[in-house]
């Protein structure tokens, strides 16, 4: 099910701060525009997304998100209208496993990217090329050899969408934000279009027809073979790997790109086709990507099943704006890529993944690991939130034997097994140095059958040291 929306969580975080718009656990989602508190609410929307991707069950829903969000960006800060960010996420959320035609559609007309990428300002006598340029080379085409689209066609694009522009009455008033076309904005001349497009030829249509227009343009760009292409390049990169060799393109893309124009554009035949490939688990892809920022804190607090244990909305806010401060100090802000291409990571060439390691990011993802397991992670100066990993060794299946404890923590926690020297390390820190297994084994059994505070300091003292040695290695930082 749909989270529900979000609320007023942030009433009272700092002095003064009440917003008129929504009392503290209602929406603000349909209330009207507010310089003072557009922020706020930003800052809300974030959190409660975060707290969608720690709270969803088995699915990739929140992932596609994320996913969707990289590649056809909006930046909340930059459009700075709380409502109109959250009803782009949510035509994220609706469209995320559904059909891309359609979802291109809606986000053309959505408030939140006419505003972004100029679209409301598109009109026929000073025509905006923005949307027209990233719609074709970041949206649905892209950029290198195949994609042969011209500026023509750029051009072209941007005078077929003038007359789409933003309803700016719902934007400051009650309810949702909403979009309108104005007939005499509209530029009612033929649009041609290149060789690559076939030499199409779109008629102008006067009046509110226009509005047909964009059907017949989305018709043209979706039946290039390149659409379908790019867009399965994208899926494999995100989840698989960065680079694409001849070999793949030609054994995993094409056909993946077959299924998506055989099945008219729904995503969802493709995820079921790539999932479950027998490339999608060779040996060879696994641990083929550096954790993203949001897969490196938000699966360290799923693994750990991390809880504050208190329903209060502040401070659930608080919680969530640490984490996502958090991620942000390692290169990701949720709400927020850094330009209309997303996060460099997944496109820029030849570093892809690797720019989520620099010399700051990494001492960022090694204090917060350090953090969570040794004193807690820092949500406010008389709060910090620590691992349960005396809980997290009870799940496990043998915890009291060493070994079979490491094991299935590190098939958990980094999903396959490490080698032995590293597998000895870990099971020295468990044996306090000692050869024997026993040494582990009867602290564990001792614990068990007596939680007193000596017993518990003692295997607490022992997990606290190998956790935070096994959060350390490289392949945590992969995935």
């Amino acid at each position: 099910p749909a989270p529900t929306a979000p609320l007023n969580d942030y009433n009272g975080v700092n002095a003064g701060v009440v917003d008129p718009g929504a009392s503290i656990g209602e929406t603000w989602t349909q209330a009207a525009y507010n310089n003072d508190y557009e922020g706020y609410r930003i800052t809300s929307l974030k959190c409660w997304i975060i707290k969608n991707f720690i709270n969803q069950e088995s699915t990739i829903h929140e992932k596609m998100i994320l996913f969707w969000h990289d590649l056809l960006v909006t930046q909340s800060w930059d459009v700075f209208h709380g409502k109109a960010s959250y009803q782009y996420f949510e035509t994220l959320r609706k469209n995320a496993m559904g059909n891309y035609k359609i979802m291109i559609k809606e986000l053309t007309l959505d408030p939140c990217m006419l505003i972004y990428l100029n679209g409301t300002q598109n009109k026929k006598n000073a025509p905006n090329e923005n949307y027209g340029r990233e719609l074709q080379e970041l949206f649905c085409i892209g950029k290198g050899a195949g994609p042969k689209y011209t500026e023509a066609d750029v051009k072209a694009a941007a005078r077929l969408l003038t007359g789409w522009q933003v309803n700016w009455n719902t934007f400051s008033s009650v309810g949702p934000a909403d979009y309108t076309f104005t007939p005499s904005n509209h530029d009612t001349n033929n649009k041609e279009f290149s060789a690559f497009y076939n030499n199409a030829i779109i008629q102008g249509i006067p009046g509110y027809l226009g509005t047909q227009e964009l059907d017949q343009f989305l018709d043209m760009v979706f039946a290039t073979e390149e659409l379908s292409k790019y867009i399965c390049r994208r899926i494999y990169s995100f989840f698989v790997y960065n680079e694409i060799d001849e070999t793949t393109e030609k054994n995993v893309i094409e056909p993946l790109a077959a299924i998506f124009r055989s099945s008219n554009f729904e995503i969802l035949p493709v995820l079921k086709s790539l999932f479950s490939s027998a490339h999608f688990f060779d040996e060879l892809n696994i641990g083929g990507l550096i954790k993203n920022p949001v897969d490196f804190v938000i699966g360290m607090w799923r693994s750990f099943n991390i809880s504050i244990g208190n329903t209060d909305l502040l401070l659930n806010f608080k919680v969530n704006r640490s984490l996502l401060w958090n991620m942000a100090s390692m290169g990701l802000e949720i709400g927020d890529p850094p330009n209309v291409a997303g996060w460099p990571s997944y496109y820029q060439s030849p570093q892809y993944d690797k720019a989520w390691i620099t010399t700051n990011t990494i001492t960022a993802r090694g204090q917060t690991t350090d953090s969570f397991i040794n004193y807690g992670f820092w949500v406010t100066s008389d709060l910090k939130i620590k691992a349960d990993y005396i809980g997290f060794t009870k799940s496990l299946k043998d915890p009291g034997n060493p070994q079979n404890l490491i094991n299935e923590a590190c098939i958990l926690l980094l999903g396959y097994d490490i080698d032995t020297a590293t597998t000895n390390d870990l099971k020295s820190l468990l044996l306090s140095g000692q050869q024997s297994d026993y040494y582990w084994t009867d602290a564990w059994n001792a614990f068990i059958a007596n939680p007193s505070t000596d017993n518990k300091n003692i295997i607490q003292t022992r997990l606290q040291y190998m956790f935070q040695r096994l959060l350390q290695l490289g392949e945590f930082q992969l995935m």
